[in-house]
């Protein structure tokens, strides 16, 4: 952070734990809590959510630092720091149940097909995962949109990992500013089809969404560069012609 960014944010010593009080807006199908942080209600501006697949940690870690950063009183935009805490613990992409959560959404083009993915480091979409027994079927799913229907956020932005880049189907001017800000691409899709997302969702349902695909590069380097944009972005503190 610039030091006058700094000079608004939690002092260091104190960031060794999240200080801003969770609410549980569910249970994950293991029976964790699905926690939210900042407002109860809405319309809210800005959800920000990380870790809707298990095996992109790094996207709440960040996410985390910026949120442990940020004085309780400063909070204005809400945030989920693990969307899939089953699969997060399990180091899965999918969840307990072996679904992709970001394949079960109801929209007009969920598909009862499994879908194969390349996972980390590998060449060939080989692994297979579900999109569940029906659409909307996995509490996870259930719950955040019920969350989502309670906050009714103008924008949500979701981070995942690790294409490098910043996906806004509407080209608006938020995720104009963020990829300014991380020096990533601007993008109107990551090319390729994704039946039953959460982004299909969304702009089903006239939310703008922003899925802000964290580089593959150390996780220092993201947190140095990314961190500071989510901890304006949780205040509110971003120019006025991105609102």
């Amino acid at each position: 952070m610039d030091n006058e960014t700094a000079n608004r944010a939690v002092p260091l010593r104190e960031r060794g734990t999240v200080r801003h009080a969770a609410q549980v807006y569910g249970r994950s199908a293991q029976g964790l809590p699905l926690e939210v942080y900042g407002p109860r209600s809405g319309p809210v501006e800005v959800l920000v959510m990380a870790a809707m697949h298990g095996d992109e940690s790094d996207t709440t870690v960040v996410l985390s630092e910026a949120l442990r950063a940020v004085r309780q009183e400063d909070l204005v935009n809400p945030v989920i720091l693990s969307v899939n805490p089953d699969g997060a613990l399990r180091g899965t992409r999918g969840s307990a149940r072996g679904v992709d959560l970001n394949r079960n959404w109801p929209t007009s083009n969920w598909s009862s097909q499994p879908l194969l993915y390349r996972g980390h480091g590998r060449e060939e979409q080989e692994i297979e995962l579900g999109t569940g027994s029906a659409p909307g079927s996995e509490p996870e799913t259930q719950h955040l949109l019920d969350l989502v229907t309670t906050l009714q956020p103008r924008t949500i932005i979701s981070l995942h990992a690790p294409l490098g880049c910043v996906e806004d189907p509407g080209g608006g001017t938020l995720a104009a500013w963020i990829a300014d800000a991380v020096n990533l691409p601007a993008v109107r899709d990551v090319g390729y089809e994704t039946p039953g997302s959460f982004g299909t969702w969304s702009l089903e349902q006239g939310i703008e969404i922003i899925t802000w695909e964290l580089p593959a590069e150390p996780l220092p380097a993201i947190m140095a560069s990314h961190a500071p944009v989510l901890f304006r972005i949780l205040r509110g503190d971003y120019p006025p012609d991105t609102r």
